[in-house]
């Protein structure tokens, strides 16, 4: 073993990639047996009115559904978004094929030209030789790439920047960059549904560690199946919701009708009677999953939590922990060993939507109108 130590605290790492022992394949770190399948629909009941797209994206869940969706039984089947039949494609077919070849992932997203690439660094040879490295990305920020020179096209037309292959998303749901975000970085499991094992990294951070050393660390050495760091500051959500808020991170009055929904649903601020879980607030930046029916099934309903409410998805993170009796088996490390695994850069500008700035319904409802349309402003 030897200790990886940068801005954040030491990490007890295998001496080399080479040494790791894979798990069996055959392996599950869940105790709960589980038959998993998504919701498609052909036609959504809206009055004879065409719903919007982030509807026919998300299956327009109604609250039974919702309701129904925690229930832990052996098969399920749940919203988990691309619910339209014959729905458009938000991959092309080349990338598609790529990505099919994919058991072992690093995912990150940059939407809205929000982040600049940041390539990852320390990655070893056989990390290199295994994983795939995927940038996700819309066509404003595909388009900078190639304005910015760094965007490269090989002789099968994937274009890399880097070490990262950079694949453009089309037909995207929402119009808030935000949101669409969200997509990839929770349903990894839908786009790319060969992928055994994936890390997720936010389009702000660098990596700065091994990926096959991550994997071993945080899942196979934990029998664990799903990893994310503590929040550095917050362990409420409520607590989270507020500092939102102050930092003008998304507006204010979907952020209070986001909260007094799970007040009145019966999540408690976090406590000491909730330990062993050290906190309700993930740092999401960075996610470490192996692609299990329940850790699909936790990242379908975090993700439907997202679609129907704020796309601060550490707000939603704690509600669905809570809603499944908090059976769901993950390991939430120390945030100073997230501040080891990556670097953090600022972002392009400070706020990515005009909704970041709005402090009173009357304002929502304005900006609402003025860009005509209060469906995707939950107006």
């Amino acid at each position: 073993m030897h200790s990886l130590c940068a801005n954040g605290c030491p990490i007890a790492l295998v001496d080399s990639p080479w040494s790791v022992k894979f798990p069996d394949w055959k392996r599950n770190a869940s105790s709960v047996d589980l038959e998993l399948s998504y919701v498609v629909e052909g036609s959504f009941a809206n009055g004879g009115k065409e719903l919007p797209m982030n509807l026919l994206f998300g299956g327009n869940q109604t609250l039974r559904q919702r309701e129904e969706s925690f229930d832990l039984e052996p098969k399920k089947n749940i919203h988990c978004g691309f619910a339209q039949v014959d729905g458009p494609e938000l991959i092309a077919r080349k990338d598609q094929g790529y990505v099919s070849h994919c058991r072992f992932l690093v995912a990150t997203g940059i939407f809205d030209n929000y982040d600049q690439p940041h390539q990852p660094s320390n990655v070893s040879r056989l990390a290199h030789k295994i994983f795939c490295f995927i940038m996700l990305a819309d066509h404003v920020s595909v388009k900078t790439f190639e304005e910015g020179k760094f965007l490269v096209r090989d002789e099968n037309e994937g274009n890399w920047v880097g070490m990262w292959r950079v694949i453009e998303m089309k037909s995207l749901p929402y119009d808030e960059a935000r949101r669409n975000g969200k997509v990839p970085k929770l349903l990894l499991h839908r786009l790319f549904p060969k992928t055994r094992y994936s890390i997720w990294i936010d389009g702000k951070l660098e990596l700065v560690a091994d990926p096959l050393l991550i994997l071993e660390r945080y899942l196979w050495r934990e029998n664990q199946s799903f990893a994310i760091a503590q929040h550095k500051y917050h362990r409420s959500v409520y607590e989270e919701a507020d500092a939102c808020k102050r930092r003008k991170r998304y507006a204010r009055p979907l952020i209070d009708q986001h909260m007094e929904v799970y007040r009145k649903e019966g999540l408690q601020p976090w406590s000491e009677a909730k330990l062993p879980l050290q906190s309700d607030v993930p740092e999401g930046g960075l996610i470490v999953r192996e692609h299990t029916p329940m850790t699909n099934l936790f990242s379908c309903l975090w993700f439907n939590e997202v679609n129907r409410f704020t796309p601060r998805d550490q707000l939603s993170f704690g509600y669905v922990l809570h809603r499944l009796r908090y059976k769901f088996p993950f390991f939430m490390f120390p945030n100073c060993e997230y501040n080891t695994l990556v670097a953090l850069h600022k972002h392009v500008r400070e706020h990515s939507s005009k909704l970041e700035w709005v402090k009173r319904m009357d304002d929502l409802q304005k900006l609402a109108k003025n860009e005509g349309s209060a469906d995707k402003f939950g107006t």
